[in-house]
């Protein structure tokens, strides 16, 4: 019989709700596990429950906020192994790409442990005579976070701590392919002393989306996941009068100039390209190569090398550096995307599609793929999500500069070249929220924030960092006066103020 991944719901498990979802082993295909799909009734108590609990919770010192924040710290260290574990077996991902996750996840919490600081707000004295002027940041309430399976406790972590340290409840939904995560992060909380009913879980599909982004009780929704999914909760969760980020997809570009050390590049495009078996948001999934004939030529030639050599398979193999994709369902679209590019005239020249990792037979593995191909195949035009690499050609960096810029998407976009002008004139050009310069995955460190432009962004914010704290709050401005006893009043008067 297969685990039962749980609701928490104001500080209790719950394996209640309606329909259920099964969880699989990608290597397998097996079910390993099963949650239940919150009810609305479930969500009424989770949402009525955390809104209590954060009435209280706001009212808690920055100080005993903060000492929650550290201990959350110090329980993620202790029992990193643990949701490692939990991810890679879920996920797929091999076991040091989870702790790597986990690192990343830690940066924000260790920013949002800085909380007596960031909250901090402003004082002009005497602004008028006798009036002097402050604000400080309240919390907004309850917030709902609705996360992807590419990163099961790195994202929660992007958000769910800020929130918290800024006086918020916090529900979240996790990705019901992989939910058990969550659950551990909720142990994790609990164990640093967080009251019950301020972080909370709820697992679900798509209509649990849908019921969070219109729940009356629930004031801001952050979402992280595909485009189309992202403008979805934008338009529903902005409808319902709430205040929403939603971090959608990505074809991020990696452009290679002539001048750039091809094996140093060609390692670091295997590395952001496959990594994950090519499931994350910042992956490289456009090569554009800048160069003659030749100098393209030996840059495929070396990523296919290096590419050739990497280990697929099992997480549980100590050797593995790519475990598989997420689902039958992914990789049946991304084996159908590698097939029509090569119809359409694209050149295969590295292929991953018949890969068969022996004792995992019905896995969801595909290989490490390098395509070269137009910009008018779909390999080119689509997010893949998968360890598929399409390599394009530009003429020049102004070339490469416009093609990336043409594209829907604004998430990250890198350089290779050993030129700081270059450089500098493709970072200030190119349509991107995060730009890398000799560096192919630029995700920003947690005092800095993460997030897009066009379609890969929906609002006005960018998760964690400052753009996060402020997303989870309110800025209140106070102007105050105090008469001295037995002094004449202050003249009223009905015009506007001067300020004098």
């Amino acid at each position: 019989m297969s685990a039962t991944i749980e609701h928490v719901i104001a500080g209790r498990r719950s394996a209640d709700g309606g329909r259920r979802i099964p969880v699989t082993d990608p290597a397998t295909g097996a079910v390993i596990a099963e949650v239940a799909a919150a009810t609305a009734e479930q969500l009424d108590a989770t949402v009525a429950a955390a809104r209590t609990a954060q009435e209280k919770w706001a009212q808690t010192s920055l100080t005993a906020r903060a000492a929650v924040l550290f201990a959350l710290r110090d329980q993620l260290v202790a029992r990193r192994d643990e949701v490692a574990a939990v991810i890679s077996r879920e996920h797929g991902k091999t076991l040091p790409d989870a702790q790597g996750e986990i690192t990343r996840g830690l940066e924000i919490v260790e920013f949002a442990c800085g909380l007596p600081h960031l909250l901090k707000g402003e004082y002009a004295d005497q602004v008028s005579t006798g009036v002097d002027t402050y604000s400080y940041r309240e919390p907004v309430g309850v917030c709902a976070g609705i996360t992807p399976f590419n990163f099961p406790a790195m994202v929660p972590l992007w958000m769910a701590p800020l929130a918290i340290a800024a006086g918020n409840a916090f529900v979240l939904k996790p990705s019901e392919r992989d939910p058990g995560a969550a659950v551990v992060l909720a142990d994790l909380f609990a164990a640093a002393g967080l009251p019950d009913g301020v972080f909370s879980v709820l697992h679900g599909g798509a209509e649990l989306v849908d019921a969070i982004c219109t729940h009356p009780g629930i004031d801001t929704v952050s979402f992280v996941g595909s485009t189309p999914v992202a403008q979805h909760v934008h338009a529903l969760a902005s409808g319902a009068g709430k205040r929403v980020q939603a971090l959608g997809g990505a074809k991020n570009h990696a452009v290679v100039l002539p001048d750039a050390d091809l094996d140093e590049a060609a390692g670091h495009l295997v590395a952001a390209g496959y990594g994950s078996a090519g499931q994350r948001c910042m992956a490289i999934s456009a090569v554009v190569a800048v160069g003659d004939d030749d100098q393209v030529a030996r840059l495929v030639g070396a990523v296919a090398e290096k590419g050739r050599a990497v280990v697929v398979g099992p997480s549980s193999r100590s050797d593995v550096e790519m475990g598989p994709v997420i689902s039958a369902e992914s990789r049946s679209r991304i084996l159908q995307i590698i097939d029509e590019a090569e119809a359409g005239g694209a050149t295969v020249a590295l292929d991953g599609r018949e890969l068969r990792v022996d004792g995992h037979e019905d896995g969801y593995f595909v290989g490490p793929t390098l395509l070269e191909a137009t910009t008018e195949s779909r390999a080119y035009r689509e997010e893949i999500f998968g360890p598929v690499l399409t390599v394009v050609r530009a003429p020049d960096l102004a070339g490469a500069i416009d093609l990336v810029n043409a594209g829907p998407w604004g998430n990250g976009a890198a350089i290779f070249t050993s030129s700081g002008a270059a450089a500098r004139t493709f970072a200030r050009a190119v349509q991107a929220g995060m730009v890398g310069v000799n560096v192919p995955i630029p995700v920003p460190t947690g005092a800095f924030s993460f997030g897009g432009r066009k379609a890969s962004l929906f609002g006005d914010t960018h998760v964690y960092g400052v753009e996060g704290l402020h997303f989870y709050t309110r800025a209140k401005v106070m102007t105050s006066r105090w008469p001295e006893s037995g002094l004449a009043a202050a003249e009223h008067s009905l015009n506007f103020p001067t300020g004098s």
